[in-house]
């Protein structure tokens, strides 16, 4: 029975996947929602899907991830005639798999611009009108890999930890003013990227499509993978009122599969 009437989100890489599993669903609550990507077509066809059952409005800002300073001219530009937001959900792509060995030193600098740069230019810009409200979730969609590096996602398991860490420091500094930080750790999730990881996967090791699923969903104690829904009910809860004493935390949403507490 989670209401977020009266309250406004951010969601950020909200035209698929995840992000806009969580609008979907943040608007169902009652949530007025700005959806955030990069396409604007997408964006305007989103936003038909939305809720408006509690009589809110929803909107959206053009924003590229890879250009941070892009981001923030635009987030500034939207603020100066727009209400203050309650609830910001961090949410952008992932790198490309591979071995870490592999990797170009600038595939680090762009996914740490992409996810961690970002997700603090939008805290910096949202947070003091949480402040003035008494009241802020700032949530995190980052991956299992901050408590067990997923093998073959080197960049991945070394950014998202820096993000994890960046968040739980950022948990501590903003807890006395009504705001929670908290991460969401999605397993294997039936999105593009999902059908990315096995189809590089698959070219890498010279298996089928099929058989390299079959592995990863055998590794899952559900037998199966996520639905974005699944995801996007956690992040439901984290930004409700309910969620008030939950902060600074890691919450995975992986049908068990990560082996560790």
């Amino acid at each position: 029975m989670l209401d977020l009437t009266g309250k406004k989100a951010m969601v950020c890489g909200s035209t698929q996947g995840i992000g806009k599993a969580s609008a979907v669903q943040l608007a169902s609550l009652g949530a007025a929602i700005t959806l955030v990507a990069r396409k604007e077509d997408d964006l305007k066809l989103t936003l038909k899907e939305l809720s408006t059952k509690a009589g809110q409005r929803h909107d959206y800002i053009v924003a590229d991830f890879d250009k941070p300073e892009e981001l923030r001219k635009n987030v500034e530009s939207y603020l100066k005639s727009r209400h203050q937001f309650h609830i910001l959900v961090n949410n952008t792509g992932g790198p490309t798999g591979g071995e870490i060995t592999k990797a170009r030193p600038e595939e680090f600098v762009n996914t740490f611009q992409r996810h961690l740069i970002c997700n603090h230019i939008l805290v910096q810009l949202l947070m003091e009108g949480m402040k003035s409200n008494k009241y802020g979730r700032i949530i995190n969609i980052i991956s299992t890999s901050v408590k067990e590096p997923i093998k073959g996602l080197g960049v991945s398991n070394t950014i998202r930890a820096a993000v994890a860490n960046w968040s739980k420091t950022m948990s501590f500094e903003l807890a006395p003013f009504g705001i929670t930080v908290n991460n969401i750790l999605p397993g294997a999730t039936e999105t593009g990227r999902i059908t990315e990881i096995v189809a590089n996967t698959a070219k890498k090791t010279a298996k089928t499509v099929e058989q390299v699923r079959a592995d990863m969903l055998s590794k899952i104690p559900a037998g199966r993978f996520a639905k974005p829904e699944e995801i996007a009910y956690a992040v439901a809860f984290l930004a409700s009122p309910e969620a008030a004493y939950i902060n600074g935390t890691n919450m995975p949403v992986d049908g068990g599969r990560t082996g560790c507490l």
